[in-house]
This record gives structure tokens, C-alpha cells and sequence, in this order.
């Protein structure tokens, strides 16, 4: 070899590696035109898959690299840490409602409109005056102390959200907060508005309840301990698996619902109907993710010891939080729904999602 090629053959630049190129050679698709980087659920990808499968990066996935950023003490951007449940395939979940971004605000403006209408049409008829005055106190003190437990749930579930691992994950906790949050807002302005009807209405009288009233302690140390959970996974399955059952739905469905209209209220049924939706939605999400990690071919059986845990502690604060609204049904001066029959429906609608999940009904609920 000439000296003048050995000196060519030393300067040449070495091969380089390009940091963005996707870490794994092979993937689902890759050989197609029109690939995905992600197995789809069904035979093709949909709309809801496309927008939201690893948009949020993953170095076990796609990248070369690790986490391009850190907090101060070395934890990662996401960790698996954040929750004591383990998966297999954190990216295995697909929301059922299959919400996104763009269909989450549609849906969001078309409930903020039906409910608007039903408050201005009902003023505009004069309805609000035709309530029966019983019921107006009941709507002031009592649904004006319940926006509190909507708002304090949908503020844990908007803090869990941050905590999920991938982003289908949090797209379903994050929607389920956004839809709690509206439902707060919701009964604020409802009642802000017929209270113009109604003289003497006192639109801070819910906040005193909610905080002074011992019908609500109980519900307060329900939600506050769902709040005050360190685990995003906990707070997510409280919501929706205990204190929604138990407490929200038996207080919406089994009072404020079967009874209104007895007291010639037809508005609060519909403004209450949204919430409703909502958390069928919220629900369905819940079960499939849950039902995942508890089927988890690797960490199945200590998920499922684990959410039996969850379940035993959070019912037992949400049953005792059930129990003290009791009194609240014998307040209408027309009585059409009972106690009893609304707490038996709660409590066949827990045994129900237990039976989903795989898990062990509390004592208490048995029966």
C-alpha cells in the first residue's frame, strides 16, 4: 500500500450513527408501504390508535436512546415506579370509548350546549319557580355540596394522569378528569342561574354543607382519601371501581333523578343526565385496563391481591360515606325514592364491577 492511500485510509471519517433512526429493525408493519409502528388492536389500525400509540416515546420500544431528560434525583421522564402495579405490556391498553384530543372536545362543546339549553329554556318557562320550596333547600345545601366531590376527584384524577406510563393510559384518565371537572362547573352555573329565579337562593350554602354538614364528612374523607394516594393506579381505580358506584351514582341516579320530577322539576334530571354518560364511559375504560393487569400472564395474581387491597379500603370509607346521606331522601315533601332500594342498587353495581375485575367483594357489600 502506498503511503499516499495509507493516509486516505487514516482520515477517512468513521460511519455515523444517527440517534433518531427507530431502534428496532423490525416492527409491526415494517415491511409495508403503510406501516405502524404498533400492533394494532383489531385487523386495522383506528383513527384513535393512530393518535395516541407511542406519541409518548418509549426507550424499551423505538429508541436508541434513554429518556432525554430526568428529575434531579435520576428518576426518569415516566417510570413504572409511579404505580404498584405491574404489566407485561403497558401498551397492550386501548381506551373503549376510544376518545382523543379532538373528539374529546367535540363531545365536551356538544354537553356544555344541551345543558345550557336546558337551564335557559326552563327559565324562560318559569320552571324554577314551580319547584317545590323543599326541594329548592335540597338543590341549594345538598347537589351544591356534591359539585365539591366532583371537582375533588376530578382535581386527582387531572394529578394522577401525569403519572401514567404511556399515553392511551393517560388519555383515559385525563378525559375522565376533564368530564368530573365539567360536571363541577356544570352544577355551579345551574345553580347560579335558577338561584336568579329564586329569591333568597344562597349559592354558598352547598360549600357551608359540604364542609360543616355531617351528612358530608363522610364523603369528604372518601374523596380526600383518594386524593391523598401516592399511587395514580389507586386513584384511578377508587374513582371509578368504589366511590362512583357507591356514592356519586347513588346519590345522582338513586336520589336527585327518581326524585325531581315529583317536586315539578324536569331540569336537574337533564343537567344530571350528562354526568350520568359519563361515567358509563369513565367506567368501561376502567374495567379494560384493570382487567388487563389483572389477566397479566406475569404479574396477574399480585395485581389482583393488590386491587382487592384498594377495593377493601376504599369501600369501607364509601360505604360509610353512603350511609350518612341517608337522611337527605327524607327531606323532599314528596317521597318517591327510598334509601334503601338506591343503596342495594349501589351495592349490586360493585359486586358487578368485581365480578369483571376478578375480585373479592368486601363483607360489607356481600349483601
Amino acid at each position: 500500500m502506498s503511503a499516499q492511500t495509507s493516509r486516505a485510509a487514516a482520515t477517512k471519517p468513521a460511519a455515523i450513527v444517527k440517534s433518531g433512526a427507530a431502534g428496532a429493525a423490525v416492527f409491526p408493519g415494517s415491511d409495508s408501504r403503510k406501516y405502524n409502528y404498533f400492533e394494532p388492536k383489531g385487523r386495522k389500525a383506528t383513527h384513535y390508535e393512530d393518535m395516541t400509540v407511542d406519541v409518548q416515546p418509549d426507550p424499551e420500544r423505538y429508541l436508541l436512546q434513554d429518556w432525554i431528560i430526568s428529575f434531579p434525583d435520576g428518576t426518569p421522564t415516566y417510570s413504572k415506579d409511579w404505580t404498584a402495579a405491574k404489566s407485561s405490556n403497558w401498551h397492550k391498553f386501548r381506551a373503549v370509548d376510544q376518545e382523543w384530543e379532538r373528539t374529546h372536545y367535540q363531545r365536551q362543546s356538544t354537553i356544555c350546549g344541551m345543558v345550557q339549553n336546558t337551564i335557559e329554556n326552563g327559565r324562560k318557562s318559569g320552571a324554577p319557580t314551580r319547584f317545590d320550596p323543599a326541594w329548592v333547600k335540597i338543590l341549594q345545601n345538598h347537589l351544591g355540596a356534591y359539585k365539591h366531590a366532583e371537582f375533588g376527584l376530578g382535581t386527582s384524577t387531572m394529578q394522577a394522569q401525569r403519572y401514567g406510563y404511556t399515553q392511551m393510559v393517560n388519555n383515559a384518565i385525563l378525559t375522565n378528569s376533564s368530564y368530573k371537572l365539567r360536571f363541577a362547573q356544570d352544577i355551579t352555573l345551574y345553580l347560579s342561574e335558577i338561584g336568579l329565579d329564586l329569591p333568597g337562593f344562597d349559592i354558598a350554602a352547598g360549600k357551608k354543607h359540604w364542609l360543616e354538614d355531617p351528612i358530608w364528612q363522610g364523603v369528604r374523607k372518601s374523596v380526600e382519601s383518594v386524593m391523598g394516594s401516592n399511587d395514580y393506579l389507586e386513584q384511578y381505580f377508587a374513582t371509578n371501581a368504589v366511590f362512583e358506584p357507591l356514592v356519586g351514582e347513588l346519590f345522582r341516579s338513586g336520589f336527585l333523578m327518581q326524585a325531581a320530577s315529583a317536586q315539578n322539576d324536569f331540569i336537574t334530571p337533564a343537567v344530571v343526565s350528562a354526568a350520568e354518560a359519563d361515567y358509563e364511559r369513565n367506567l368501561a375504560n376502567t374495567v379494560e385496563l384493570f382487567h388487563i393487569l389483572g389477566t397479566d400472564p406475569t404479574f396477574g395474581a399480585q395485581n389482583l391481591a393488590l386491587f382487592n387491597k384498594w377495593l377493601a379500603n376504599h369501600a369501607d370509607l364509601a360505604l360509610d360515606a353512603a350511609n350518612h346521606l341517608q337522611p337527605i331522601w327524607s327531606q323532599p315533601r314528596v317521597k318517591v325514592a327510598a334509601f334503601a332500594d338506591a343503596m342495594a342498587h349501589a351495592k349490586n353495581r360493585i359486586r358487578g364491577i368485581a365480578s369483571e375485575l376478578g375480585l373479592t367483594v368486601p363483607a360489607g357489600l356481600a349483601s
